[in-house]
């Protein structure tokens, strides 16, 4: 793509305040939280506007609403975004145990549904989450949400360290009587388990990533409910193909890829380095910083694969990756796409 032919979107996301939790889980990685203020979101937004006939402005990209001025941040993406906002289905549980305007907020935003993230009982949930309190502040936020007809949606994260934690999480919402209290206020209560992109902090839980023996032993109940999520017919379709399965057909495969698309997303860190929302913001991932390189630089990189990961995934064949990287006994289970995401970035590990 010429860098003067504007981009038909881009999406900015500033990590201004940063995440109250180190997630065990996180695609995303851990680093410290920023404090950035208005005017570096400005700065962003004025980095990026020449390139693109439609800016979308977000002052996160870790945990939403963090910082006290979250209204007035809010207001302020809208007015330097293109297009009308509507909140993400994720919030965050420490604001909104802490402060009671929060939910107030939200429900004025249209907000319908909100999606709360468990590990098992108290003690795996803190430990998961990095933060102690963490389980019992969700229970509390479950009771918030409803109060206010919010919806809840339960993500659970499955592993083989808490498998044997699902009959607790089932028994539970049974117990909290969430489908029923949701459908009072004529809103339907979902979750569903996963186990997560196999990148950022969950790739160094590589080790203890589920197998087929694991899937089984999901309780009936919280299988359909995961079923109905992902829309799909049994749960080797929502967790993948083993490791070794995934090997022997890729080992075969000689093609590559281009992450370049029209409508980019970029991740922009508390130093303003920048990176494509593809995976965990990685050193090889970087595509410049706005302050020292400039947006127009940044994307130049973005637009002709420098970083070493997009060009490593634009000139590697597939089966070069799963050869170097790849477990042809393991049986471990990823969706295809994350499973080549993991080669790649580990591959550009070993080459850093």
């Amino acid at each position: 793509m010429n860098i003067q032919t504007k981009y038909s979107k881009i999406t900015a996301c500033l990590d201004m305040a940063g995440c109250p939790n180190r997630c065990k889980h996180c695609w995303l990685g851990h680093f410290p939280n920023g404090n950035l203020s208005e005017a570096d979101l400005r700065f962003v937004a004025q980095q990026f506007r020449p390139f693109t006939s439609c800016l979308m402005v977000d002052d996160w990209y870790r945990e939403p609403d963090f910082h006290d001025k979250y209204k007035e941040r809010w207001e302020l993406c809208g007015s330097l975004s293109d297009k009308p906002r509507t909140h993400f289905e994720l919030l965050s549980v420490w604001r909104l145990v802490r402060d009671p305007e929060y939910v107030k907020w939200l429900s004025s935003l249209g907000l319908k549904s909100a999606q709360l993230t468990l590990f098992g009982g108290e003690k795996t949930t803190d430990h998961y989450t990095g933060r102690k309190n963490a389980y019992r502040e969700i229970l509390e936020a479950i009771d918030i949400l409803i109060d206010n007809h919010i919806s809840v949606r339960i993500q659970i994260f499955l592993n083989q360290e808490n498998i044997d934690e699902m009959p607790f999480i089932d028994t539970l919402i049974t117990k909290l009587q969430l489908e029923e209290r949701c459908s009072e206020f004529d809103e339907k209560f979902s979750c569903f388990i996963h186990q997560g992109s196999c990148d950022g902090e969950n790739e160094k839980l590589y080790h203890i990533r589920v197998t087929p023996e694991e899937v089984r032993k999901i309780p009936k109940q919280l299988a359909e409910y995961t079923l109905k999520h992902f829309h799909k017919e049994n749960l080797i379709d929502v967790f993948g193909q083993t490791e070794q399965e995934l090997y022997q057909t890729l080992i075969s495969d000689n093609s590559t890829a281009s992450y370049v698309t029209d409508e980019p997303v970029f991740y922009v860190d508390s130093r303003f380095n920048v990176y494509p929302n593809i995976t965990c913001t990685y050193p090889f991932w970087r595509l410049g910083n706005l302050k020292t390189d400039g947006a127009e630089k940044v994307l130049e990189n973005y637009a002709k694969s420098r970083s070493l990961a997009q060009s490593v995934r634009l000139n590697v064949p597939v089966c070069e990756l799963v050869k170097a990287q790849g477990d042809p006994t393991s049986q471990k289970l990823f969706e295809k796409s994350d499973y080549i995401n993991y080669l790649l970035n580990t591959y550009c590990r070993s080459k850093i």
